[in-house]
């Protein structure tokens, strides 16, 4: 990764995804800088980055694809992330011919909002249904295959249980999914205590991955990277964990990844939750990964986009 870009030069370059086909020296920058400048690796690649409007905020979206694609994945983040830190899912899905539709969600990476904040898990949603919208107005080959990490996750399932037939879908993807953070009930607590009186705290970085060099990025280099953990965002958690749980049934058969080291999520009743919405998921353990699996070590991720590989064929 080279010379830090400037995300202020950027933002206000950002036009609408269909017409964004301008090679700016600020994208090159930005691209360069995390690894996405793709193009030499495949042949006639189609790469834009721009923006579209979904629940007041102005959404980065961003587009890689093939020649001939024969499918489409949409890609959806998680909590403190933004596209940029997905070079390895994005290529593993071009090397499978795969056209990548992501978006910054709001307040993460080139989006609007406060930063790493939401009022109402809601809102994801009306964003989730923009990134379809973006990938009908571009006419990206179905089947559409969902892939999320983390909170990423959290939205593509929350829009799984909220219809059980969705026909426009392939797979669905599920990487560490969120359900319920570690520690719910003391998350909970701190919340309710500290709401009143305090807005954000402080983040915490974790080693939620064994590739050194990417926690040294995201600990130390990258400029998008939110630097506190709004209570209106644990605000809104708590509000959507009880919905979630209480979801109907789901006929859906999603491939769920989940590393047995992982300390950000509570996997072992996550796993629980999805056994019993969805029918008959496929879940690869992997007992030496932790929570980011996006940036796992390579061969962590190889084993991954190994099972994934074989079921999406």
């Amino acid at each position: 990764m080279s010379e830090p870009f400037q995300p202020e030069q950027l933002r206000p370059l950002l036009r609408p995804l269909a017409a964004a086909r301008l090679d700016l020296p600020a994208l090159q920058a930005y691209r360069s800088f995390y690894g996405l400048d793709l193009g030499g690796r495949y042949a006639g690649l189609d790469s834009r980055l721009g923006s579209f409007n979904a629940a007041g905020y102005q959404i980065a979206v961003q587009l890689w694809a093939p020649a001939e694609p024969r499918a489409t994945v949409l890609l959806l983040h998680g909590y403190y992330d933004h596209m940029g830190l997905y070079r390895h899912v994005i290529d593993w899905a071009l090397a499978m011919n795969f056209a990548v539709l992501a978006c910054d969600l709001p307040g993460h990476g080139l989006s609007s909002g406060a930063r790493a904040s939401i009022g109402d898990f809601a809102e994801y949603q009306q964003v989730l249904a923009g990134l379809f919208g973006q990938a009908a107005e571009l006419d990206l080959p179905q089947p559409w295959h969902l892939c999320g990490q983390s909170t990423g996750g959290a939205i593509a399932l929350d829009y799984l249980l909220a219809d059980g037939k969705r026909p426009e879908l392939g797979q669905s993807i599920l990487l560490a999914p969120l359900v319920r953070p570690r520690a719910w009930g003391w998350s909970k607590l701190s919340y309710r205590l500290l709401s009143p009186f305090v807005r954000e705290i402080p983040r915490r970085f974790s080693d939620n991955s064994s590739d050194a060099t990417f926690i040294d990025f995201v600990h130390n280099l990258d400029p998008l990277q939110p630097r506190s953990l709004p209570t209106s965002w644990v605000g809104a958690l708590t509000q959507w964990v009880p919905r979630i749980e209480a979801a109907g049934r789901s006929q859906h058969s999603p491939l769920i990844v989940q590393g047995e080291q992982d300390m950000t999520v509570d996997w072992h009743y996550n796993l629980g939750i999805l056994q019993d919405k969805f029918q008959q998921p496929s879940i690869l353990r992997l007992p030496e990964a932790r929570h980011h699996l996006a940036n796992e070590s390579e061969a962590l991720r190889q084993r991954y986009f190994d099972f994934l590989r074989e079921r999406l064929a």
